[in-house]
């Protein structure tokens, strides 16, 4: 059984530019980082979510592996540093969990 992960996170709009330039350090430093997933990103062009919305995702085999993914998350010094920045332009979040129907 699969599960995907999801950050919704809603920035300011006049804050876009330096919250989506932000994001692509995140990106970065996925992809550097053995433990993080490289996860696909969106931002909304129709839909309920607002188009100042970030949407993180990623697709993980296990319940298992959510859980490790969120403590490899938690535990990194770098994602915390841009968390940091980030989070000032943050106006709400929320984590979503989906399980597979098979």
């Amino acid at each position: 059984m699969s599960y995907r992960l999801r950050f919704v996170q809603h920035f300011d709009k006049k804050d876009s530019e330096a919250f989506l330039s932000l994001e692509k350090k995140f990106i970065e430093l996925e992809k550097q980082e053995n433990e993080l997933i490289v996860a696909r990103r969106f931002v909304p062009v129709s839909g309920k979510e607002p188009i100042n919305t970030l949407i993180w995702e990623a697709d993980v085999p296990t319940m298992a592996d959510v859980t490790a993914l969120m403590d490899a998350i938690a535990q990194d010094a770098g994602h915390d540093e841009l968390l940091e920045e980030q989070i000032l332009y943050m106006t709400d979040y929320y984590v979503e969990i989906y399980k597979e129907l098979k």
